[in-house]
């Protein structure tokens, strides 16, 4: 599976995608991560300017992506053109190897991101484009054009879609074979209960002994699955 970031702030990625299971994916070749930043496909603003000092010139190639929203409103809104642009880079990079593409934009109101989504994706798609959105959001068209599919990951607004993009990373992963090394089965398909516990046996805190349930030291197994269940 390839994943496809386009962002302005890519080092946000860094430290998440370099550790634990998604490291080793990564490093095993069972993933892979490229990034795309909309900056690079806008020319510098009309007021960049050089600064002329010892040895050559220092320059201010600010890149705008933003502008004022159209209708009015607070904020600013991510302009349609580079987004599309980077996108369209990714296409043009897989076109014609029999790939399977998803292209994917946050939206707080989408439809939500769930499991059974997870499970689906690795099976019917390739590579997937993960948009990650900023400030008031990105102009609409961005979706009209590319035919995006627009998915939330809960009912609350986050500062940019770099979050909900690492959301989509880990919990789609997860489900390609050999990603989760050892393990035999994935953590989500087993009977499991919000409440575990592991050693002490008993744990003392504040003059207070806290036990592990009976149940899970009696080797019934039947009980502790019907314990998880409940």
């Amino acid at each position: 599976m390839r994943f496809y970031i386009i962002t302005i702030f890519p080092k946000m990625f860094d430290s998440y995608l370099k550790e634990s299971i998604l490291g080793r994916a990564i490093e095993n070749k069972l993933i892979s991560i490229k990034f795309y930043n909309p900056r690079d496909f806008i020319k510098p603003a009309r007021n960049a300017y050089s600064i002329a000092v010892a040895g050559g010139a220092l320059q201010n190639n600010y890149k705008p992506v933003d502008d004022k929203p159209y209708g009015g409103g607070p904020g600013m809104v991510m302009k349609a053109e580079p987004v599309v642009h980077a996108v369209n880079k990714v296409l043009n990079a897989v076109k014609g190897k029999n790939k399977k593409i998803l292209i994917i934009n946050f939206i707080p109101n989408a439809e939500k991101f769930t499991t059974e989504l997870a499970k689906k994706i690795p099976k019917k798609y390739t590579d997937v484009v993960l948009i990650c959105g900023r400030y008031e959001g990105i102009d609409a068209r961005v979706d009209k054009i590319l035919k995006t599919q627009k998915i939330s990951i809960g009912d609350y607004v986050l500062t940019g879609g770099e979050l909900p993009a690492m959301v989509l990373i880990d919990s789609i992963s997860r489900q390609i074979p050999g990603v989760l090394g050892k393990y035999e089965s994935l953590e989500e398909e087993r009977v499991s209960s919000s409440e575990v516990y592991t050693r002490p046996e008993v744990l003392k805190y504040k003059e207070k002994n806290y036990r592990v349930p009976k149940v899970l030291l009696s080797g019934n197994h039947k009980k502790i699955e019907d314990w998880k269940q409940r």
